[in-house]
Protein backbone atom coordinates (compact mmCIF):
# COMPACT_ATOMS: atom_id res chain seq x y z
CA UNK A 1 0.00 0.00 0.00
CA UNK A 2 2.76 2.52 0.63
CA UNK A 3 4.24 1.65 -2.51
CA UNK A 4 0.99 2.71 -4.17
CA UNK A 5 1.14 5.98 -2.66
CA UNK A 6 4.25 6.99 -3.95
CA UNK A 7 3.57 5.82 -7.36
CA UNK A 8 0.65 8.83 -6.80
CA UNK A 9 2.99 11.16 -6.52
CA UNK A 10 5.43 11.23 -9.82
CA UNK A 11 4.86 15.71 -9.93
CA UNK A 12 6.80 15.94 -6.27
CA UNK A 13 9.09 13.04 -6.22
CA UNK A 14 12.79 14.05 -5.36
CA UNK A 15 13.98 13.80 -8.68
CA UNK A 16 11.37 15.75 -10.61
CA UNK A 17 11.41 18.29 -7.65
CA UNK A 18 15.26 18.82 -8.37
CA UNK A 19 14.93 18.79 -12.07
CA UNK A 20 12.12 21.97 -11.81
CA UNK A 21 14.31 24.00 -9.00
CA UNK A 22 17.40 23.52 -11.45
CA UNK A 23 15.16 24.90 -14.40
CA UNK A 24 13.56 27.60 -12.50
CA UNK A 25 17.32 28.79 -11.55
CA UNK A 26 18.09 28.32 -15.28
CA UNK A 27 15.40 30.63 -16.46
CA UNK A 28 16.15 33.06 -13.78
CA UNK A 29 19.85 33.37 -14.90
CA UNK A 30 18.41 33.73 -18.70
CA UNK A 31 16.22 36.16 -17.64
CA UNK A 32 18.40 38.15 -15.91
CA UNK A 33 20.89 38.83 -19.12
CA UNK A 34 19.17 41.57 -20.95
CA UNK A 35 18.58 43.48 -17.53
CA UNK A 36 22.79 43.57 -17.48
CA UNK A 37 23.48 43.94 -21.19
CA UNK A 38 20.74 47.33 -21.24
CA UNK A 39 23.09 49.68 -18.91
CA UNK A 40 26.76 47.93 -20.10
CA UNK A 41 27.25 50.01 -23.00
CA UNK A 42 26.16 53.30 -20.91
CA UNK A 43 28.58 52.58 -18.05
CA UNK A 44 31.81 52.16 -20.29
CA UNK A 45 30.79 55.30 -22.59
CA UNK A 46 30.02 57.12 -19.50
CA UNK A 47 33.26 55.59 -17.82
CA UNK A 48 35.77 56.27 -20.69
CA UNK A 49 34.11 60.11 -21.19
CA UNK A 50 34.57 60.83 -17.32
CA UNK A 51 38.36 59.52 -18.10
CA UNK A 52 38.72 62.38 -21.10
CA UNK A 53 36.84 64.81 -19.00
CA UNK A 54 39.37 64.63 -16.09
CA UNK A 55 42.41 64.56 -18.29
CA UNK A 56 40.72 67.57 -20.61
CA UNK A 57 40.98 69.87 -17.10
CA UNK A 58 44.31 68.79 -16.10
CA UNK A 59 45.40 69.64 -19.61
CA UNK A 60 43.37 73.22 -19.39
CA UNK A 61 44.89 74.19 -15.93
CA UNK A 62 48.59 72.77 -17.00
CA UNK A 63 48.62 75.35 -20.06
CA UNK A 64 47.32 78.21 -18.39
CA UNK A 65 49.98 77.75 -15.66
CA UNK A 66 53.10 77.19 -18.20
CA UNK A 67 51.84 80.54 -19.90
CA UNK A 68 50.01 78.75 -23.11
CA UNK A 69 46.59 78.50 -21.99
CA UNK A 70 44.20 76.82 -24.44
CA UNK A 71 40.61 77.12 -24.52
CA UNK A 72 38.16 74.66 -22.37
CA UNK A 73 36.90 73.22 -25.97
CA UNK A 74 40.40 72.63 -27.16
CA UNK A 75 41.22 70.90 -23.92
CA UNK A 76 38.01 68.64 -23.93
CA UNK A 77 38.12 68.01 -27.90
CA UNK A 78 41.67 66.90 -27.70
CA UNK A 79 41.26 64.89 -24.45
CA UNK A 80 38.58 63.37 -25.36
CA UNK A 81 39.81 62.21 -28.92
CA UNK A 82 42.34 60.36 -26.97
CA UNK A 83 40.24 58.93 -24.70
CA UNK A 84 37.73 57.73 -27.25
CA UNK A 85 40.45 55.91 -28.90
CA UNK A 86 41.47 54.17 -25.65
CA UNK A 87 37.92 52.69 -25.41
CA UNK A 88 38.05 51.35 -28.65
CA UNK A 89 41.18 49.35 -28.64
CA UNK A 90 40.29 48.40 -25.01
CA UNK A 91 37.58 46.06 -26.48
CA UNK A 92 39.89 43.89 -27.97
CA UNK A 93 41.89 44.31 -25.31
CA UNK A 94 39.70 43.27 -22.66
CA UNK A 95 38.80 40.04 -24.76
CA UNK A 96 42.29 38.97 -25.26
CA UNK A 97 42.98 39.12 -21.54
CA UNK A 98 39.91 37.02 -20.81
CA UNK A 99 41.50 34.58 -23.35
CA UNK A 100 44.90 34.75 -21.79
CA UNK A 101 43.97 35.07 -17.96
CA UNK A 102 46.06 34.29 -14.66
CA UNK A 103 46.79 30.46 -14.33
CA UNK A 104 45.73 29.59 -18.31
CA UNK A 105 49.51 29.26 -19.04
CA UNK A 106 53.01 29.88 -17.42
CA UNK A 107 53.85 33.20 -16.22
CA UNK A 108 56.49 33.82 -17.97
CA UNK A 109 54.48 33.28 -21.24
CA UNK A 110 51.76 35.10 -20.09
CA UNK A 111 54.01 38.10 -19.77
CA UNK A 112 55.48 37.84 -22.99
CA UNK A 113 52.03 37.46 -24.98
CA UNK A 114 51.19 40.62 -22.86
CA UNK A 115 54.22 42.51 -23.14
CA UNK A 116 53.52 41.85 -27.49
CA UNK A 117 50.09 42.62 -27.15
CA UNK A 118 50.50 46.31 -25.10
CA UNK A 119 53.19 47.18 -27.61
CA UNK A 120 50.61 46.36 -30.47
CA UNK A 121 47.64 48.20 -28.71
CA UNK A 122 50.10 50.87 -28.49
CA UNK A 123 51.15 51.27 -31.71
CA UNK A 124 47.66 50.79 -33.33
CA UNK A 125 46.39 53.72 -30.97
CA UNK A 126 49.33 55.97 -32.11
CA UNK A 127 48.29 55.23 -36.33
CA UNK A 128 44.51 55.75 -35.04
CA UNK A 129 44.95 59.12 -33.35
CA UNK A 130 47.20 60.14 -35.60
CA UNK A 131 44.48 59.71 -38.18
CA UNK A 132 41.81 61.00 -36.19
CA UNK A 133 44.25 64.34 -36.00
CA UNK A 134 44.10 64.60 -39.51
CA UNK A 135 40.73 64.28 -40.02
CA UNK A 136 39.63 67.00 -37.28
CA UNK A 137 42.89 69.45 -37.38
CA UNK A 138 44.58 68.79 -40.56
CA UNK A 139 47.81 67.71 -39.26
CA UNK A 140 50.55 66.19 -41.36
CA UNK A 141 49.99 62.23 -40.21
CA UNK A 142 53.67 61.19 -39.97
CA UNK A 143 54.49 64.66 -37.95
CA UNK A 144 51.40 63.46 -35.71
CA UNK A 145 52.81 60.15 -35.57
CA UNK A 146 56.70 61.15 -34.80
CA UNK A 147 55.02 62.58 -31.74
CA UNK A 148 53.17 60.21 -30.41
CA UNK A 149 55.90 57.63 -30.68
CA UNK A 150 58.15 59.53 -28.45
CA UNK A 151 55.30 61.19 -26.12
CA UNK A 152 52.88 58.44 -25.65
CA UNK A 153 54.18 55.25 -26.24
CA UNK A 154 55.54 54.43 -22.39
CA UNK A 155 51.37 55.62 -21.32
CA UNK A 156 49.72 53.77 -23.89
CA UNK A 157 51.61 50.76 -22.37
CA UNK A 158 50.78 51.76 -18.58
CA UNK A 159 46.96 51.93 -19.96
CA UNK A 160 46.72 48.51 -21.63
CA UNK A 161 48.09 46.83 -18.29
CA UNK A 162 45.62 48.67 -16.25
CA UNK A 163 42.76 47.84 -18.78
CA UNK A 164 44.37 44.18 -18.48
CA UNK A 165 44.45 44.81 -14.97
CA UNK A 166 40.80 45.71 -14.51
CA UNK A 167 39.33 42.99 -16.61
CA UNK A 168 40.67 40.83 -14.73
CA UNK A 169 39.66 42.57 -11.53
CA UNK A 170 36.08 42.32 -12.85
CA UNK A 171 36.28 38.47 -14.00
CA UNK A 172 37.38 37.80 -10.67
CA UNK A 173 34.61 39.62 -9.06
CA UNK A 174 32.09 38.15 -11.36
CA UNK A 175 33.16 34.22 -10.63
CA UNK A 176 33.03 35.10 -7.06
CA UNK A 177 29.68 36.22 -7.08
CA UNK A 178 28.92 33.42 -9.44
CA UNK A 179 30.01 30.64 -7.49
CA UNK A 180 28.29 32.80 -3.99
CA UNK A 181 25.15 32.54 -6.20
CA UNK A 182 25.65 28.45 -6.77
CA UNK A 183 26.38 27.88 -3.10
CA UNK A 184 23.48 29.84 -2.23
CA UNK A 185 21.08 27.88 -4.94
CA UNK A 186 22.66 25.13 -3.73
CA UNK A 187 21.97 25.04 -0.14
CA UNK A 188 18.47 26.12 -0.96
CA UNK A 189 18.10 22.78 -3.54
CA UNK A 190 19.63 20.55 -0.88
CA UNK A 191 17.02 22.32 1.74
CA UNK A 192 13.98 21.73 -0.40
CA UNK A 193 15.29 18.41 -1.50
CA UNK A 194 15.31 17.53 2.88
CA UNK A 195 11.87 18.99 3.10
CA UNK A 196 10.30 17.24 0.22
CA UNK A 197 12.05 13.96 1.29
CA UNK A 198 10.61 14.45 5.07
CA UNK A 199 7.12 15.08 3.60
CA UNK A 200 7.22 12.26 1.84
CA UNK A 201 8.15 9.68 4.20
CA UNK A 202 5.19 11.60 6.24
CA UNK A 203 2.44 10.25 3.82
CA UNK A 204 3.20 6.67 4.27
CA UNK A 205 3.41 6.78 7.79
CA UNK A 206 0.03 8.79 7.88
CA UNK A 207 -1.69 6.35 5.50
CA UNK A 208 -0.52 3.47 7.45
CA UNK A 209 -1.73 4.28 10.96
CA UNK A 210 -5.56 5.14 9.12
CA UNK A 211 -5.34 1.79 7.32
CA UNK A 212 -4.07 0.49 10.61
CA UNK A 213 -6.91 2.24 12.47
CA UNK A 214 -9.61 1.03 9.33
CA UNK A 215 -8.61 -2.66 9.99
CA UNK A 216 -9.16 -2.50 13.22
CA UNK A 217 -12.35 -0.98 13.55
CA UNK A 218 -13.65 -3.64 10.37
CA UNK A 219 -14.07 -6.24 13.27
CA UNK A 220 -16.22 -4.28 15.92
CA UNK A 221 -18.44 -2.07 13.33
CA UNK A 222 -18.37 -2.50 9.36
CA UNK A 223 -20.67 0.70 8.56
CA UNK A 224 -18.34 2.53 10.75
CA UNK A 225 -15.30 1.36 8.89
CA UNK A 226 -16.83 1.52 5.67
CA UNK A 227 -17.12 5.73 6.51
CA UNK A 228 -13.98 6.13 8.11
CA UNK A 229 -12.55 4.56 4.04
CA UNK A 230 -14.60 7.72 2.65
CA UNK A 231 -12.96 9.86 4.72
CA UNK A 232 -9.85 8.64 4.34
CA UNK A 233 -10.24 8.15 0.87
CA UNK A 234 -11.02 12.51 0.81
CA UNK A 235 -8.57 13.07 3.14
CA UNK A 236 -5.52 11.64 0.92
CA UNK A 237 -6.73 13.33 -2.24
CA UNK A 238 -6.70 16.59 -0.53
CA UNK A 239 -3.02 15.44 1.01
CA UNK A 240 -2.35 15.06 -2.07
CA UNK A 241 -3.14 18.16 -3.59
CA UNK A 242 -0.80 19.87 -1.19
CA UNK A 243 2.15 18.04 -1.60
CA UNK A 244 4.20 20.50 -3.63
CA UNK A 245 3.75 22.66 -0.80
CA UNK A 246 5.90 23.47 2.02
CA UNK A 247 4.18 26.32 3.78
CA UNK A 248 0.38 26.65 3.91
CA UNK A 249 -2.21 28.72 5.37
CA UNK A 250 -3.05 27.96 8.95
CA UNK A 251 -6.88 27.78 8.16
CA UNK A 252 -6.14 25.09 5.61
CA UNK A 253 -3.78 23.04 7.65
CA UNK A 254 -6.91 23.95 10.11
CA UNK A 255 -9.16 22.19 7.33
CA UNK A 256 -7.04 19.60 6.70
CA UNK A 257 -6.79 18.50 10.83
CA UNK A 258 -10.57 18.92 10.53
CA UNK A 259 -10.75 16.15 8.16
CA UNK A 260 -8.21 14.07 10.01
CA UNK A 261 -10.49 14.26 13.42
CA UNK A 262 -13.30 13.33 11.56
CA UNK A 263 -12.05 10.22 10.59
CA UNK A 264 -10.19 9.50 14.07
CA UNK A 265 -13.85 10.40 15.66
CA UNK A 266 -15.79 7.68 13.89
CA UNK A 267 -12.91 5.56 14.51
CA UNK A 268 -12.96 6.49 18.66
CA UNK A 269 -16.21 6.08 18.53
CA UNK A 270 -18.19 9.71 20.33
CA UNK A 271 -15.18 9.33 22.77
CA UNK A 272 -13.38 12.10 20.97
CA UNK A 273 -14.02 15.74 21.23
CA UNK A 274 -12.04 18.77 19.79
CA UNK A 275 -12.21 22.11 21.07
CA UNK A 276 -10.38 25.13 18.61
CA UNK A 277 -9.21 28.44 20.64
CA UNK A 278 -8.03 30.03 17.39
CA UNK A 279 -7.53 33.98 16.61
CA UNK A 280 -8.64 35.27 13.73
CA UNK A 281 -5.59 36.93 12.76
CA UNK A 282 -3.34 33.99 12.89
CA UNK A 283 -5.51 32.17 10.25
CA UNK A 284 -3.86 33.54 7.33
CA UNK A 285 -0.48 33.35 8.68
CA UNK A 286 2.16 30.54 6.45
CA UNK A 287 2.44 27.41 8.60
CA UNK A 288 4.79 24.57 7.46
CA UNK A 289 2.52 22.20 5.65
CA UNK A 290 0.97 18.76 7.90
CA UNK A 291 2.86 20.25 10.91
CA UNK A 292 -0.48 20.14 12.90
CA UNK A 293 -1.59 16.14 12.00
CA UNK A 294 1.69 14.41 13.36
CA UNK A 295 1.20 16.11 16.46
CA UNK A 296 -2.81 15.41 17.21
CA UNK A 297 -1.78 11.70 15.94
CA UNK A 298 0.63 11.23 18.35
CA UNK A 299 -1.56 12.99 21.49
CA UNK A 300 -4.14 10.09 19.84
CA UNK A 301 -2.03 7.06 20.58
CA UNK A 302 -0.07 7.83 23.23
CA UNK A 303 -2.47 9.85 25.37
CA UNK A 304 -6.51 9.12 24.46
CA UNK A 305 -6.30 5.77 23.12
CA UNK A 306 -4.45 3.96 26.05
CA UNK A 307 -7.59 5.23 28.35
CA UNK A 308 -11.19 4.64 28.50
CA UNK A 309 -12.38 8.12 29.21
CA UNK A 310 -13.71 10.46 27.06
CA UNK A 311 -10.76 12.08 25.21
CA UNK A 312 -10.58 15.85 24.49
CA UNK A 313 -8.32 17.56 22.10
CA UNK A 314 -7.20 21.05 22.10
CA UNK A 315 -6.16 23.10 19.57
CA UNK A 316 -4.52 26.75 19.81
CA UNK A 317 -2.80 29.33 17.43
CA UNK A 318 -1.93 32.66 18.03
CA UNK A 319 0.20 35.18 17.05
CA UNK A 320 2.69 36.40 20.13
CA UNK A 321 4.46 39.71 20.21
CA UNK A 322 7.98 39.55 18.17
CA UNK A 323 6.14 38.62 14.80
CA UNK A 324 6.00 34.82 16.31
CA UNK A 325 3.58 32.23 15.56
CA UNK A 326 2.25 30.16 18.70
CA UNK A 327 0.45 26.67 18.17
CA UNK A 328 -0.26 24.54 20.80
CA UNK A 329 -1.58 20.59 20.64
CA UNK A 330 -2.80 19.92 23.95
CA UNK A 331 -4.44 16.10 25.17
CA UNK A 332 -5.89 15.16 28.47
CA UNK A 333 -4.52 11.58 28.39
CA UNK A 334 -2.06 10.30 30.62
CA UNK A 335 0.46 12.34 29.95
CA UNK A 336 4.03 11.48 30.01
CA UNK A 337 4.63 9.51 33.23
CA UNK A 338 7.50 8.43 34.81
CA UNK A 339 10.25 7.55 32.37
CA UNK A 340 8.13 7.81 29.02
CA UNK A 341 9.73 10.07 26.34
CA UNK A 342 7.89 12.92 24.78
CA UNK A 343 9.38 13.05 21.81
CA UNK A 344 6.73 10.94 20.05
CA UNK A 345 7.69 8.54 16.91
CA UNK A 346 8.32 9.20 13.39
CA UNK A 347 5.90 12.29 12.76
CA UNK A 348 6.70 14.09 15.62
CA UNK A 349 10.55 13.26 14.92
CA UNK A 350 9.64 14.32 11.18
CA UNK A 351 7.29 17.71 12.04
CA UNK A 352 11.28 18.70 14.21
CA UNK A 353 13.03 18.14 11.38
CA UNK A 354 10.87 19.96 9.24
CA UNK A 355 10.96 23.33 11.33
CA UNK A 356 15.09 22.98 11.82
CA UNK A 357 14.98 23.05 7.94
CA UNK A 358 12.74 26.24 7.36
CA UNK A 359 13.41 28.37 10.20
CA UNK A 360 16.70 26.48 11.65
CA UNK A 361 17.59 28.06 15.42
CA UNK A 362 14.73 30.12 15.15
CA UNK A 363 11.76 27.70 15.93
CA UNK A 364 11.54 25.77 18.79
CA UNK A 365 9.15 22.54 19.63
CA UNK A 366 8.77 21.91 23.53
CA UNK A 367 6.72 19.38 24.98
CA UNK A 368 4.81 19.96 28.39
CA UNK A 369 2.58 18.85 30.65
CA UNK A 370 -1.11 19.59 30.12
CA UNK A 371 -3.32 20.85 32.81
CA UNK A 372 -5.95 18.44 33.19
CA UNK A 373 -3.05 15.78 32.98
CA UNK A 374 -2.28 15.21 29.73
CA UNK A 375 0.12 16.27 27.41
CA UNK A 376 0.60 19.67 26.24
CA UNK A 377 3.45 20.56 22.52
CA UNK A 378 3.68 23.98 22.18
CA UNK A 379 5.18 24.81 18.54
CA UNK A 380 6.95 28.52 17.84
CA UNK A 381 8.33 29.59 14.60
CA UNK A 382 8.33 33.26 12.68
CA UNK A 383 5.46 34.61 11.45
CA UNK A 384 4.99 34.96 7.36
CA UNK A 385 2.15 35.69 5.64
Amino acid sequence: MTGAVALRLPAGSLPGKLRRIDADAANRSRSDLPRFAAWRPLAFAGLWTLVGLAFAGQLYLTQSKIGSPVTWGFAVTRSLADWYVFALLSLPAVVFARRFPLGSAPLRLLAVVHLVASLLFSLVWMLLRAGVAVAMEGSPFAETLRHALVATLVFNLLVYWVVVAVAHAIAFYQSLRERERRTLELEKHVTEARLLALQMQLNPHFLFNALHGVSALMYRDVDAADRMLVKLSELLRHALDRTDAQRVPLRDELAFLDRYLELEQIRFGGRLSVKHEIEDAVRDAAVPNLILQPLVENALKHGIEPQTRPGLITLRAAILPGRRVRLEVEDNGRGLGSGKSAEGGIGTANSRSRLGQLYGDAARIEFLPGADGGLRVLVEFPLER
